[in-house]
C-alpha cells in the first residue's frame, strides 16, 4: 500500500530552478514539498562553474537589450524573443536579490559584484562601427559559482520550512482531464512507493547528457520526468538541439568552464596556431560554444589535431602565454596566484584528471556533451504547453534544463544557463502560488500509484538476457558517433535503428538485485528506460530537421534555411514512433542575419 501525502505544491528536482521555485512558494505561506533523488547541494547546478549573466554594468557599460541581443543571435535566431528580453531584464534583479540572501559574489575593490567574459556575450566596439567585442557579464563567485546558488537557496528553504523528500525517485506523473493532480515516487532507501496529491506540480529536474558517452553530465541527469512527460503524452521541443561545450577534459568529458578562456586561455592545434584568430577573429575564444565545438572538430579532420589519437586542441592557460597574447581581459598583465584565485577548482581538475601543472603545461581538451536546448515546452510562466497552439496542462509546471521556453533557441551562450534557471525557476514558483490559490481540489484515482507499482514489479521479476550496462554502452556509443557535434542523414539512420534496437532489448533485461533497498540496479534499469526513449528522440528530430542551425550542424544539410525552418519542433510519441508538428518562433526586436563573430 502506498503513502499518500498532500501538499498544495510539489516540486521535483532541487537544484536552481527547483530550489528559487520552492523557495518562492514557502515564504509566500504555501504548504510545499522538493522531491530529488539526490540530497539538494549535490544537484547539478553545484558543478556551474562559470557564472551568472546579467548586465549590470559593474567593470564596463553594458545593458539588458545588449544581452537580449547576444542572446537571440547566440541561439542562432531560433530563441523567442519576448522570453529573451525577459531573461535579460530580469537578470538584473534576479542577480541583486540573489546577493542580498547572502550569496558570496566576487567583489571589485569598490564593493561592487565582479563580472568577467563568456563566449558569445559582447558591446559593440566603439572604434569599430558594426563590430562587437568581449563584455564583462558574468557575475562569479571564483569558479563554484552553481555550488554558492545551492547552498544559498537550500538555506533559505529551510528558513521558510519547505518540506524535503531526499533520495525519492519520482516514477509517473499523475495527470487526469487534462490536469496533473501529482505524482508517484519510490523511496530509495526503503522501496516504497509514495503517492503526492498536489494542486500544482514543478518540474525542474535538468538535463539528460548521459544519452551521450562523453558529456560533462553526472550519472544522475537521466532525464526521468523529459520522458515521463513523452509517456504521458506532452510533446518534447526543439529535440534536435543538445549543445557540446568545446572544452571537456580528453576522453573523460569533465568539464573545463568556459571561465578558463574568459581569464585569457587560448587554444592551440597541433602546429603552435591559435587557430581562433582564423575561424572568428572578433571573438576569438570567446565565440559561442557551438562554433567552437565545430571549429575544433574540424582542426582535428584537417589534421592538425593532438594528442595520442590527433583527436584533441591544446588549452593554454599559463600565464606566461596569456601575457605574451595580451588574452586577459583588458589585456591586463596575469599572475598565477590570480588565475589560483579566480579559477580554483578548474585548475585542480586539471591536476586531478591530467595529472599535470597547467600553470607550466598546456593540456588536451575536446568538445563534451553538454547542455539540452530542448525539452518540455512551457510559456513565460513556466506553465506546460500540451500542443502547437499553446494550450496548457493546468497545473503542471516546467524550469530549467528540463524545460523548453525557448530562450535558448539552437544554443545557449555560456552563464545563460544559471540565470535561466533563477529567473524562470522564479516565475514558476510565482505563477504556481497564483494558480494554488484560484485552483479547488480534484480527487485522484484510487489507482495512481498502478503504472509505477507495475514497472517496479516487472523490473524485479524479469528473468531476460538483456544487461542494462551493455545496452547502455550501446546506445552511449551510438549517440557519439552518430548524432554528435557534426551529423548527416546516412549516420542519423543508423543511429535510430540501432536504438530502436535496444529499445526493444531493453524488454529482455533483467537485474541483480531483488530486494526493495537502495536497489540501485533497479533505478539504473529505469534511468535506462528514460535515456533509450530520449536518445531516440533526440536522433530522430536531428534527422527530421534538414538544415544547420546553432547546435545541429548537418553535413548534408549545411545552411541554415530561414524559409523552411524557423520554427519550433514538436516531437509526440505516437504509436512507437514520434510524430513532429511545428509552432512558429516568437519574433519582436531582431530579424534574422547572419551569424558571424
Amino acid at each position: 500500500m502506498a503513502t499518500l501525502h498532500k501538499y498544495d505544491a510539489v516540486v521535483v528536482g532541487a537544484g536552481g530552478a527547483g530550489l528559487w521555485a520552492s523557495f518562492e512558494l514557502a515564504r509566500a505561506g504555501v504548504n510545499c514539498a522538493v522531491i530529488t533523488k539526490l540530497y539538494p547541494t549535490r544537484s547539478h547546478t553545484g558543478t556551474a562553474q562559470g557564472g551568472i549573466a546579467a548586465a549590470l554594468g559593474n567593470m564596463e557599460e553594458d545593458h539588458p537589450e545588449w544581452h537580449m541581443y547576444d542572446t537571440v543571435k547566440g541561439g542562432d535566431y531560433l530563441v523567442d524573443q519576448d522570453a529573451a528580453e525577459i531573461l535579460a531584464d530580469e537578470a538584473v534583479v534576479t542577480v541583486i536579490e540573489l546577493e542580498h540572501l547572502g550569496l558570496p559574489f566576487d567583489r571589485t575593490p569598490d564593493g561592487k559584484i565582479e563580472q568577467r567574459r563568456f563566449g558569445g556575450h559582447s558591446k559593440p566596439d566603439p572604434n569599430n562601427p558594426g563590430k562587437r567585442i568581449p563584455v564583462m557579464r558574468s557575475c562569479k563567485s571564483s569558479d563554484r559559482t552553481g555550488h554558492m546558488i545551492l547552498q544559498t537557496l537550500y538555506q533559505q528553504n529551510v528558513k521558510h520550512n519547505t518540506t524535503f523528500f531526499n533520495e525519492f525517485q519520482v516514477l509517473d506523473l499523475i495527470i487526469q482531464d487534462g490536469e496533473c493532480r501529482g505524482c508517484v515516487a519510490i523511496e530509495i532507501a526503503t522501496g516504497e512507493i509514495h503517492i503526492f496529491h498536489a494542486k500544482a506540480v514543478i518540474l525542474a529536474t535538468g538535463g539528460f547528457g548521459k544519452i551521450f558517452k562523453v558529456t560533462s553530465n553526472a550519472h544522475s541527469l537521466t532525464g526521468d520526468l523529459v520522458a515521463l512527460a513523452w509517456r504521458r503524452g506532452i510533446p518534447l521541443e526543439d529535440m534536435e538541439f543538445f549543445q557540446f561545450h568545446p572544452t571537456g577534459v580528453y576522453e573523460k568529458g569533465i568539464l573545463i568552464s568556459e571561465a578558463a578562456r574568459g581569464e585569457g586561455g587560448i587554444l592551440f592545434n597541433a602546429h603552435g596556431e591559435r587557430f581562433m584568430e582564423r575561424h572568428a577573429p572578433s571573438m576569438k575564444e570567446l565565440a559561442p560554444r557551438d562554433m567552437i565545438s565545430r571549429y575544433i572538430f574540424e582542426e582535428v579532420r584537417a589534421g592538425n589535431g593532438v594528442g595520442p589519437h590527433k583527436d584533441a586542441v591544446w588549452l593554454d592557460v599559463r600565464p606566461e602565454t596569456i601575457n605574451h597574447y595580451k588574452s586577459a581581459p583588458g589585456g591586463r598583465h596575469v599572475t598565477a596566484h590570480q588565475l589560483e584565485a579566480s579559477l580554483p577548482d578548474i585548475l585542480e581538475f586539471v591536476r586531478l584528471y591530467e595529472g599535470l601543472e597547467p600553470m607550466k603545461e598546456m593540456f588536451l581538451i575536446q568538445p563534451t556533451a553538454h547542455y539540452a536546448m530542448g525539452g518540455i515546452p512551457t510559456d513565460l510562466n513556466g506553465r506546460v504547453i500540451n500542443d502547437e497552439k499553446n494550450s496548457v496542462v493546468k497545473g503542471l509546471y516546467a524550469a530549467g534544463e528540463c524545460a523548453c521556453v525557448s530562450v535558448h533557441g539552437a544554443n545557449r551562450l555560456g552563464t545563460n544557463s544559471l540565470i535561466d534557471i533563477l529567473v524562470f525557476g522564479r516565475r514558476s514558483g510565482l505563477d504556481a502560488e497564483r494558480y494554488i490559490k484560484e485552483a479547488a481540489w480534484s480527487d485522484i484515482s484510487p489507482k495512481a500509484d498502478e503504472f509505477a507499482i507495475s514497472q517496479i514489479e516487472g523490473l524485479k521479476n524479469a528473468n531476460g538476457k538483456e544487461s542494462v550496462a551493455d545496452i547502455r554502452k550501446k546506445m552511449q556509443a551510438t549517440m557519439d558517433k552518430q548524432v554528435g557535434v557534426f551529423r548527416n542523414g546516412q549516420d542519423m539512420k543508423a543511429a535510430i535503428g540501432t536504438i530502436n534496437d535496444l529499445r526493444e532489448a531493453y524488454q529482455e533485461i533483467s537485474i541483480m538485485d531483488k530486494g526493495s533497498r537502495f536497489n540501485t540496479d533497479l533505478l539504473e534499469a529505469l534511468e535506462l528506460g528514460y535515456l533509450l526513449d530520449l536518445a531516440y528522440v533526440t536522433a530522430t528530430s536531428a534527422l527530421n530537421r534538414t538544415e544547420s542551425r546553432g547546435g545541429h550542424a548537418r553535413e548534408d544539410f549545411p545552411i541554415r534555411d530561414d524559409v523552411n525552418w524557423l520554427k519550433h519542433t514538436l516531437a509526440y510519441k505516437s504509436n512507437g514512433g514520434v510524430e513532429f508538428k511545428y509552432k512558429p518562433v516568437t519574433i519582436t526586436k531582431y530579424q534574422p542575419e547572419e551569424r558571424n563573430y
